[in-house]
């Protein structure tokens, strides 16, 4: 029973890993689309923003998709990006 449940844990890891992965550059082009159109932010704002953008492409590319997802949301809140 507990080998079971520990095959179903680690397929579904597995599986949920590459779904991650592939919403991050879905994220990171809304947060693209978004500053391309001149949002009103305020200086501090928009720093902020790319400097989330950018923190969240490299924990994509680390594969730290978790992470990359959390940071990007930030970026998309700021932005008043709907979810």
């Amino acid at each position: 029973m507990l080998r079971n449940v520990a095959l179903a844990a680690v397929f579904a890891v597995a599986l949920t890993g590459p779904a991650l992965a592939n919403s991050c550059p879905k994220h990171m082009a809304a947060i693209d689309q978004a500053l391309a159109a001149n949002p009103k932010l305020s200086a501090d704002q928009m720093t902020q923003v790319k400097k989330l953008r950018a923190d969240g492409e490299a924990f994509h590319k680390q594969g730290k998709h978790a992470e990359s997802e959390a940071t990007l949301a930030q970026a998309e809140t700021i932005l008043g990006i709907k979810k």
